[in-house]
């Protein structure tokens, strides 16, 4: 059920006061960290403590951020030990890109070369790379309030600069010396115009303040968005002569007549986020990648303005493809770190996105949701993104499943590594969580129900595919027959397994004396010794007839049986071991196997009780019951649960 009771009266009160002096609490703490002086009381009470922290690069700055957002999770008890804590709750089943992009950070923070790059990341609307930034730009912000993330910049400066860029060079050695920190920076021409001007070259008494990275204020965090090639100008990156102010200061030379609202000056000691980069004119990557190159930035009648940033970058394929298909453009790419940023390819994590943005609409608050709802549209969502394979006896819906950690027939999670190796595209095209969340929004303002059901999920994906202008009629069929495997492999053995645990109260209880069964008949057979009947007490060979019954259900093959049954044994034993009970949910296909084996058994009464031809008295309760249960423990309403059973109904009497 997606829709949430309010909280009581006295709850809320009591929320709201922890709130408020949640809020108290914030207002003072960040009040009180603020700190100025001059540049002389700054090298005797700020430096001393921590030189290292004050003279670090924004890579170094980035990484350390990422590794303190990790220790605070860790001491919440909800980290993994791995700088990418930061997404985890956001950003789900692309943890192959979020590692390689904490590597570009952990290995551009060591100081190697990979500094010198600009962070690229590729992949398809919607896959997150929008995301990854937001996280960063947010947590930069708060780590910046911190001890650990404390600032300094020059008074008044808008490059927000260190204030140590103004140690002579003739004494940067004696600091390195003193403190064991390198020193790289320079003034800018701005800074080095008031210091002359208005301090008589003292640098000493030159102002100096924390500073707080904000987006909203331009402070370390800039952002660039492309528009039309024709009209860009390059002055929206590095400014240009700011006509108001040459009056002030009677000469456009004059640094201090410069606007200094590029977005590169307003991310310096920070990020710069480069949306949809290659869109861009090549005089604007040219100047980007030289300031990743040389930390440096060249414009007219300065020289060169020193400057320290970490640029990240993110474009879709189309883009891609076509800047890679110039030659000219080699010499750029060189200057790139890339990172492929695609949809997750396991339709769990797919789910875990789209209950993200349920969760978060408005729309779906006061609407049921049946308990299949996303997983199955999840499920639709990675058969696109699928590439097909030439492997004997791998269909899309194996594969499917072994990308979300299931064991498929004849492949095992073992054979996933290779599967991705063979197929490296996979995830950077097909269906995006945009378009099926605004299906199923479409559904749900249609439906006066307030109650959204699987197979109306379906439909809705189905029209919303028949209506898209954008595809042609080739792709819109691919699509559908992609919706049709969702519902007969997936979501037809999901309902009839809810249909059949309902119906059978003891089913948990019976399906687990089932495996202990099971599980004696085949250490009976590895072992080739007897089994003693609990019921007669007589020795027998093992059942081959039973175990097949139930390996069959999971089309287990006669060749292949031993090795399964070794298989199930094996991890018998690793429970065994490790002091905990072998159940259900310790083999996922002997698990459906089980399941799929009482299934069968029932069946005649399943079809009797959900007959819906004149039910008698008794049927009658049975249905009640069964439709109840599927309310009270399996998340449906009564609306869903009613068409759970007609169509389970529907299934059995085509079988």
């Amino acid at each position: 059920m997606m829709s949430v009771p309010g909280p009581s009266r006295d709850v809320g009160g009591r929320q709201g006061s922890e709130f408020i002096d949640d809020l108290t609490s914030f207002a003072s703490n960040h009040q009180t960290s603020r700190w100025r002086g001059t540049f002389a009381e700054f090298l005797e009470a700020i430096l001393p403590a921590d030189p290292y922290r004050l003279t670090r690069t924004s890579h170094q700055y980035l990484y350390d951020m990422l590794c303190w957002y990790r220790d605070q999770r860790q001491e919440e008890g909800s980290g993994t030990a791995n700088p990418r804590d930061l997404f985890i709750e956001d950003l789900y089943g692309i943890d192959t890109a979020l590692d390689r992009i904490v590597e570009y950070f952990k290995a551009a923070s060591a100081g190697s070369d990979v500094g010198r790059r600009l962070l690229l990341m590729l992949g398809p609307p919607s896959g997150g790379k929008s995301s990854i930034v937001i996280l960063l730009k947010r947590a930069l912000e708060e780590y910046s309030h911190t001890d650990e993330g404390a600032l300094y910049a020059l008074a008044g400066s808008p490059l927000h600069e260190s204030p140590l860029n103004m140690i002579p060079a003739s004494l940067r050695a004696k600091f390195r010396e003193t403190y064991g920190v390198e020193l790289e920076g320079q003034l800018s021409p701005y800074a080095q115009a008031v210091l002359d001007d208005e301090y008589c070259g003292d640098f000493m008494s030159y102002p100096v303040e924390r500073i707080f990275l904000s987006e909203a204020a331009r402070v370390g965090i800039g952002t660039y968005a492309p528009h039309d090639p024709t009209t860009a100008d390059i002055a929206d990156l590095v400014g240009s002569v700011d006509l108001s102010k040459v009056a002030e200061v009677g000469d456009e030379g004059d640094p201090r007549a410069w606007s200094w609202s590029g977005a590169v000056y307003a991310a310096s000691r920070g990020v710069l986020e480069m949306i949809e980069i290659l869109k861009v004119k090549r005089e604007f990557l040219y100047l980007l990648l030289t300031l990743t190159q040389e930390k440096n930035v060249k414009v007219s009648r300065f020289p060169l303005i020193h400057m320290d940033e970490t640029i990240l970058a993110h474009t879709n394929l189309a883009e891609f493809n076509k800047f890679i298909q110039e030659k000219e453009n080699e010499a750029l790419l060189d200057r790139m770190v890339i990172v492929k940023v695609p949809y997750t390819l396991s339709y769990r994590d797919e789910s875990r996105i789209y209950g993200k943005l349920v969760s978060s609409a408005p729309a779906f608050r006061a609407v049921h949701l049946d308990p299949h709802v996303l997983t199955l549209a999840a499920v639709f969502s990675i058969l696109t993104r699928l590439e097909q394979t030439e492997q004997e006896g791998l269909d899309p819906s194996k594969k499917a499943r072994l990308y979300a950690g299931e064991d498929a027939e004849g492949f095992s999670n073992v054979d996933v590594p290779k599967l991705r190796a063979q197929s490296p595209d996979e995830g950077l095209y097909g269906v995006s969580p945009r378009f099926v969340i605004n299906a199923i929004s479409n559904a749900i303002t249609r439906n006066d129900a307030q109650s959204l059901t699987s197979m109306e999920m379906l439909l809705a994906l189905k029209d919303a595919i028949e209506s898209d202008a954008r595809m042609d009629e080739a792709q819109k069929k691919k699509w559908i027959d992609h919706l049709v495997i969702a519902r007969k492999d997936f979501y037809n053995r999901w309902v009839k397994e809810d249909v059949h645990r309902a119906l059978f109260a003891s089913f948990e209880d019976e399906a687990q004396q089932l495996l202990e069964k099971y599980l004696d008949e085949v250490e009976g057979s590895l072992d080739k010794r007897e089994i003693i009947d609990p019921i007669s007490g007589e020795s027998r060979s093992a059942d081959e007839r039973f175990m097949r019954s139930v390996e069959e259900k999971i089309k287990v093959s006669d060749s292949g049986k031993q090795s399964f049954r070794q298989e199930v044994v094996r991890k018998a034993m690793v429970a065994f071991k490790a002091g905990e009970k072998f159940t259900l949910e310790s083999h996922a296909r002997l698990h459906e196997a089980i399941e799929q084996y009482l299934f069968e058994e029932r069946r005649d009464v399943l079809r009797l009780v959900t007959s819906s031809s004149r039910p008698d008295e008794d049927a009658e309760q049975k249905i009640s019951a069964v439709q109840q249960r599927l309310v009270n423990e399996y998340g449906y309403d009564e609306h869903s649960a009613s068409e759970a059973l007609n169509y389970v109904t529907t299934l059995l009497s085509q079988e």
